[in-house]
């Protein structure tokens, strides 16, 4: 795999939980698999640029509904329904459903997930929101 294609999988959910705009921005960017250093280097200072940009409820919900896409078919009926408690009550000041898309990929083993960005950080700060790892 490309490094480019390597590295936007590390970062593609993260970057969706901030920012619909920015991860539009780097698609368009990867059209056609053409990577060239000015797409390089826009995609860098895109990802500088959200580092403290705060989720949404809007954003965090695209980003984990992708996430969940990968347990859909395999999650138990608890799961399911643990799942959709947490989607409903999810605010960016209080996520229980990051660190439980944690415990599903930590369950699951799915390799995509284990090593995105988005896990990696959840998994880091349990006790943070995505929200309150922004502004740290």
């Amino acid at each position: 795999m490309k490094q480019w294609q390597s590295e936007w999988a590390h970062n593609k959910y993260w970057v969706m939980a901030r920012s619909q705009h920015a991860y539009n921005r780097i698609r368009e960017l990867a059209r056609n698999n053409e990577w060239t250093d000015e797409s390089q280097a826009e995609y860098q200072q895109l990802l500088a640029s959200l580092v403290d940009q705060q989720p949404t409820r809007a954003t965090l919900t695209t980003a984990y509904q992708h996430i969940w896409g990968y347990f859909k078919r395999v999650a138990s009926q608890s799961e399911r329904k643990q799942y959709l408690q947490l989607l409903e009550q999810l605010t960016p000041t209080n996520d229980l459903l990051g660190p439980f898309l944690v415990t599903m990929t930590d369950k699951y083993q799915d390799p995509y997930l284990l090593s995105s960005r988005i896990i990696q950080e959840l998994r880091s700060y349990p006790n943070e929101t995505m929200a309150s790892k922004s502004n740290s």
